[in-house]
Protein backbone atom coordinates (compact mmCIF):
# COMPACT_ATOMS: atom_id res chain seq x y z
CA UNK A 1 0.00 0.00 0.00
CA UNK A 2 1.30 3.44 -1.05
CA UNK A 3 0.01 6.87 -0.42
CA UNK A 4 0.53 9.92 -2.90
CA UNK A 5 2.81 11.61 -0.41
CA UNK A 6 5.03 8.12 -0.58
CA UNK A 7 5.75 8.10 -4.24
CA UNK A 8 6.41 11.29 -4.09
CA UNK A 9 9.18 10.92 -2.07
CA UNK A 10 10.05 7.87 -4.03
CA UNK A 11 13.50 9.52 -6.01
CA UNK A 12 14.21 11.70 -3.01
CA UNK A 13 17.74 10.38 -1.20
CA UNK A 14 18.86 11.27 2.48
CA UNK A 15 22.17 12.27 3.54
CA UNK A 16 22.96 12.50 6.89
CA UNK A 17 23.09 16.23 7.00
CA UNK A 18 19.98 16.36 5.06
CA UNK A 19 18.03 14.62 7.80
CA UNK A 20 20.77 16.27 10.85
CA UNK A 21 19.31 19.47 9.15
CA UNK A 22 15.46 18.26 9.07
CA UNK A 23 15.88 17.60 12.37
CA UNK A 24 17.08 20.38 14.33
CA UNK A 25 15.55 22.97 11.85
CA UNK A 26 12.26 21.69 9.83
CA UNK A 27 9.62 24.13 8.95
CA UNK A 28 5.73 23.74 8.50
CA UNK A 29 6.33 25.74 5.70
CA UNK A 30 6.34 23.76 2.81
CA UNK A 31 3.27 21.41 3.52
CA UNK A 32 4.57 19.17 0.87
CA UNK A 33 7.42 17.78 2.36
CA UNK A 34 7.33 14.94 5.45
CA UNK A 35 10.29 15.21 8.05
CA UNK A 36 12.43 13.05 6.87
CA UNK A 37 13.14 11.78 10.00
CA UNK A 38 9.70 9.45 8.81
CA UNK A 39 11.28 7.67 6.10
CA UNK A 40 13.96 6.45 8.01
CA UNK A 41 12.66 5.48 11.17
CA UNK A 42 10.17 3.71 9.03
CA UNK A 43 12.45 1.90 7.38
CA UNK A 44 14.35 0.74 10.22
CA UNK A 45 11.34 -0.46 12.05
CA UNK A 46 10.30 -1.98 8.96
CA UNK A 47 13.48 -4.50 8.81
CA UNK A 48 13.11 -4.76 12.25
CA UNK A 49 10.05 -6.20 11.64
CA UNK A 50 11.75 -8.46 8.87
CA UNK A 51 14.06 -10.06 11.21
CA UNK A 52 11.29 -11.06 14.05
CA UNK A 53 9.32 -12.70 11.80
CA UNK A 54 12.47 -14.41 10.67
CA UNK A 55 12.94 -15.49 13.94
CA UNK A 56 9.62 -16.32 14.97
CA UNK A 57 9.82 -18.45 12.39
CA UNK A 58 12.48 -20.28 13.07
CA UNK A 59 11.65 -20.81 16.99
CA UNK A 60 7.64 -21.61 16.01
CA UNK A 61 8.43 -24.98 17.04
CA UNK A 62 9.87 -24.37 20.24
CA UNK A 63 7.96 -21.06 21.79
CA UNK A 64 4.44 -22.06 22.57
CA UNK A 65 2.17 -19.26 22.62
CA UNK A 66 1.29 -19.63 25.97
CA UNK A 67 5.22 -18.92 27.00
CA UNK A 68 5.13 -15.51 24.69
CA UNK A 69 3.31 -14.21 27.80
CA UNK A 70 1.36 -11.00 28.22
CA UNK A 71 3.71 -8.36 28.11
CA UNK A 72 4.30 -9.43 24.51
CA UNK A 73 1.15 -9.76 23.50
CA UNK A 74 -0.16 -6.66 24.90
CA UNK A 75 -0.28 -4.45 21.54
CA UNK A 76 -1.39 -7.35 18.93
CA UNK A 77 -4.50 -6.37 16.93
CA UNK A 78 -6.57 -9.47 15.47
CA UNK A 79 -5.46 -8.42 12.01
CA UNK A 80 -2.63 -6.67 10.54
CA UNK A 81 -3.27 -3.87 9.22
CA UNK A 82 -3.03 -3.43 5.79
CA UNK A 83 -0.91 -0.06 5.88
CA UNK A 84 3.06 -0.05 5.64
CA UNK A 85 4.44 1.66 8.30
CA UNK A 86 5.51 4.59 5.79
CA UNK A 87 2.24 5.49 5.47
CA UNK A 88 1.06 5.12 9.08
CA UNK A 89 3.60 7.14 10.37
CA UNK A 90 2.77 9.81 7.43
CA UNK A 91 -0.79 9.29 8.45
CA UNK A 92 0.19 10.38 11.95
CA UNK A 93 1.96 13.31 10.78
CA UNK A 94 -0.92 15.02 7.95
CA UNK A 95 -3.03 15.20 11.13
CA UNK A 96 -1.12 16.08 14.22
CA UNK A 97 1.83 17.86 12.27
CA UNK A 98 3.92 16.28 15.18
CA UNK A 99 7.96 17.47 15.09
CA UNK A 100 10.55 15.49 14.12
CA UNK A 101 11.40 15.47 17.81
CA UNK A 102 8.43 13.93 19.01
CA UNK A 103 9.96 10.71 16.28
CA UNK A 104 13.17 10.64 17.94
CA UNK A 105 11.46 10.45 21.04
CA UNK A 106 8.99 7.84 20.36
CA UNK A 107 11.73 5.84 19.14
CA UNK A 108 13.56 6.27 22.04
CA UNK A 109 10.41 4.93 24.20
CA UNK A 110 9.67 1.95 21.97
CA UNK A 111 13.86 0.91 22.65
CA UNK A 112 12.97 1.32 26.02
CA UNK A 113 9.99 -0.55 26.01
CA UNK A 114 11.83 -3.50 24.04
CA UNK A 115 14.83 -3.77 26.37
CA UNK A 116 12.72 -3.43 29.77
CA UNK A 117 10.20 -6.48 27.99
CA UNK A 118 12.74 -8.89 26.38
CA UNK A 119 9.55 -11.18 25.02
CA UNK A 120 8.22 -8.49 22.96
CA UNK A 121 8.83 -8.18 19.17
CA UNK A 122 7.75 -5.86 16.98
CA UNK A 123 5.49 -7.17 14.00
CA UNK A 124 2.92 -6.19 11.11
CA UNK A 125 0.33 -7.25 13.80
CA UNK A 126 1.55 -4.66 17.10
CA UNK A 127 3.71 -2.18 15.31
CA UNK A 128 0.69 0.55 14.40
CA UNK A 129 -0.92 0.36 18.11
CA UNK A 130 2.63 0.75 19.80
CA UNK A 131 3.68 3.65 17.00
CA UNK A 132 0.43 5.46 17.91
CA UNK A 133 1.07 4.77 21.63
CA UNK A 134 4.52 6.25 21.51
CA UNK A 135 4.02 9.01 19.51
CA UNK A 136 0.88 10.13 21.55
CA UNK A 137 3.20 9.93 24.75
CA UNK A 138 5.91 11.45 22.80
CA UNK A 139 4.00 14.26 21.84
CA UNK A 140 2.90 15.05 25.21
CA UNK A 141 6.30 14.81 26.60
CA UNK A 142 7.86 17.43 24.05
CA UNK A 143 5.29 19.58 23.10
CA UNK A 144 3.68 22.69 24.99
CA UNK A 145 -0.38 21.92 23.46
CA UNK A 146 -1.45 18.64 22.95
CA UNK A 147 -4.67 17.08 20.91
CA UNK A 148 -6.79 15.18 23.22
CA UNK A 149 -6.64 11.06 23.33
CA UNK A 150 -9.58 10.49 21.63
CA UNK A 151 -7.82 12.77 18.45
CA UNK A 152 -5.09 10.75 18.45
CA UNK A 153 -7.15 7.51 18.50
CA UNK A 154 -9.36 8.62 15.56
CA UNK A 155 -5.66 8.77 13.97
CA UNK A 156 -4.49 6.07 14.87
CA UNK A 157 -7.57 3.61 13.84
CA UNK A 158 -8.95 3.02 17.43
CA UNK A 159 -11.42 3.63 20.00
CA UNK A 160 -10.13 6.32 22.91
CA UNK A 161 -11.06 3.39 25.52
CA UNK A 162 -8.47 1.10 23.71
CA UNK A 163 -5.59 3.75 23.42
CA UNK A 164 -6.04 4.67 26.56
CA UNK A 165 -5.81 1.56 27.82
CA UNK A 166 -2.56 1.00 25.76
CA UNK A 167 -1.42 4.06 26.94
CA UNK A 168 -1.54 2.90 30.56
CA UNK A 169 -0.19 -0.55 29.65
CA UNK A 170 2.99 1.34 28.13
CA UNK A 171 3.51 3.58 31.02
CA UNK A 172 3.55 0.77 33.31
CA UNK A 173 5.78 -2.14 31.41
CA UNK A 174 8.18 1.02 30.43
CA UNK A 175 8.37 1.81 34.27
CA UNK A 176 7.37 5.76 33.71
CA UNK A 177 10.77 6.28 31.90
CA UNK A 178 10.27 8.98 29.78
CA UNK A 179 12.46 11.32 30.36
CA UNK A 180 14.91 12.20 27.60
CA UNK A 181 17.69 14.33 28.35
CA UNK A 182 19.75 16.34 25.53
CA UNK A 183 22.38 13.68 25.35
CA UNK A 184 20.11 10.62 25.18
CA UNK A 185 17.88 12.76 22.09
CA UNK A 186 21.32 13.32 20.69
CA UNK A 187 22.30 9.83 20.57
CA UNK A 188 19.76 8.87 18.73
CA UNK A 189 19.83 11.39 16.25
CA UNK A 190 23.10 10.39 15.58
CA UNK A 191 21.96 6.62 15.65
CA UNK A 192 19.79 7.18 12.82
CA UNK A 193 22.41 9.62 10.60
CA UNK A 194 24.86 6.60 10.86
CA UNK A 195 21.71 4.50 9.73
CA UNK A 196 21.45 6.62 6.43
CA UNK A 197 25.52 6.74 6.26
CA UNK A 198 25.36 2.69 6.57
CA UNK A 199 23.19 2.48 3.82
CA UNK A 200 24.14 5.09 1.00
CA UNK A 201 21.25 7.59 1.80
CA UNK A 202 17.65 5.94 2.01
CA UNK A 203 15.10 5.07 -0.42
CA UNK A 204 11.59 4.82 -0.22
CA UNK A 205 11.46 1.83 -2.24
CA UNK A 206 13.57 0.11 0.52
CA UNK A 207 10.53 0.55 2.69
CA UNK A 208 8.54 -0.88 0.36
CA UNK A 209 10.43 -3.43 -0.35
CA UNK A 210 10.65 -4.48 3.82
CA UNK A 211 7.23 -4.17 3.67
CA UNK A 212 6.30 -6.47 0.69
CA UNK A 213 8.54 -9.07 2.29
CA UNK A 214 6.96 -8.90 5.51
CA UNK A 215 3.15 -9.39 3.88
CA UNK A 216 4.56 -12.42 1.69
CA UNK A 217 5.90 -14.15 5.15
CA UNK A 218 2.64 -12.79 7.65
CA UNK A 219 0.66 -15.78 5.81
CA UNK A 220 2.91 -18.25 6.28
CA UNK A 221 3.48 -17.15 10.05
CA UNK A 222 -0.06 -16.99 10.73
CA UNK A 223 -0.52 -20.85 9.35
CA UNK A 224 2.24 -21.94 11.77
CA UNK A 225 0.99 -20.09 15.00
CA UNK A 226 -2.96 -21.25 14.28
CA UNK A 227 -1.64 -25.17 14.14
CA UNK A 228 0.34 -24.24 17.30
CA UNK A 229 -2.97 -22.92 18.71
CA UNK A 230 -4.61 -26.04 18.02
CA UNK A 231 -2.18 -28.27 18.72
CA UNK A 232 -2.51 -26.73 22.58
CA UNK A 233 -6.30 -26.85 22.41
Amino acid sequence: MATSSSSSSSSIAISPRKLRSDLYSYSYKNDGNNPLVITVLASLIERTMVRNERIDAKNCGRRTLRQRGFRSKVFDCREAPDMTVQCYLERIFRYTKAGPSVYVVAYVYIDRFCEANPGFRITARNVHRLLITTMMVASKYVEDMNYRNSYFARVGGLTTKELNKLEVELLFLMGFKLHVNVSVFESYCSHLEREVSIGGGYHIERTIRCAEEIKSRQSKAQRIYNQIARILL
